[in-house]
């Protein structure tokens, strides 16, 4: 995770149309985020802790890493606060979510449980010519679950920056996961979950792996 601090994991939510419409969900009129805590990095190869009761599921992603402080970043300055970028995974209890969203609180817990941001190495911006011309892919016990293309994004890199710029500073080393696209689905313990990002060639820039196991102790979540 090389420079990749420990300050925000900021998570755009519902940013392609397929995967919005596989979970029921309203497209925003505007981009849609929520925060998860920098201890839920998990690097390639490690475990996914999964709590006793809850559903799992896989999002995969790219993130974004910043590479220098500001506020109110136009779009057109936006590429300039980018040092590179990061294949991850948003891991969601999805079951809680669905409680949740019912009773109107927040997703904290949902999206926070520690080891629920596998995250690849740090990519250097000019390693990528095109951030939203990217494939990123996800694979369970081999069996593909997710293939989408970044340019599916409703809201593209620049006006993702602009937007929470505008609310809340960014710092050095921040990381902003872009949204996922759609064939997310279960994770559970035994799982081994393989994923990669590539350019539309098939040249792989980076791969990540890990192993969904049950957690032992913690959280119980009981709907």
């Amino acid at each position: 995770m090389s420079s990749i601090a420990t300050h925000f994991i900021v998570a755009i939510g519902r940013n392609y149309s397929e995967h919005i419409k596989e979970l029921n969900n309203a497209p925003p009129k505007e981009p849609f985020f929520f925060l998860k805590p920098t201890t839920s990095y998990l690097p390639s190869g490690g475990n996914v802790e999964i709590p006793s009761g809850v559903l799992a599921h896989h999002e995969v992603e790219l993130g974004l890493v910043i590479g220098k402080g500001g506020r109110d970043i136009s779009q057109d300055a936006a590429e300039s606060y980018i040092a590179g970028y990061a294949l991850a995974v948003d891991m969601t209890a999805r079951n809680m979510q669905e409680d949740v969203k019912k009773k109107g609180l927040p997703w904290s817990a949902v999206k926070g449980f520690d080891t629920f941001t596998p995250i690849g190495t740090f990519i250097p911006k000019s390693s990528i010519s095109d951030p939203h011309d990217l494939r990123l892919a996800l694979k369970i016990n081999g069996a593909v679950k997710q293939d989408g293309t970044t340019s599916d994004m409703i809201f593209r890199i620049p006006r993702l920056v602009e937007h929470i710029s505008s609310i809340m500073a960014l710092e050095e080393g921040d990381l902003i996961l872009t949204g996922t696209p759609s064939g997310v689905g279960p994770v559970a313990p035994g799982d081994t979950v393989e994923c990669t990002l590539a350019e539309p060639s098939g040249k792989i820039l980076d791969q990540l792996t890990f192993t969904a196991i049950t957690r032992n102790g913690g959280y119980l979540f009981k709907p």
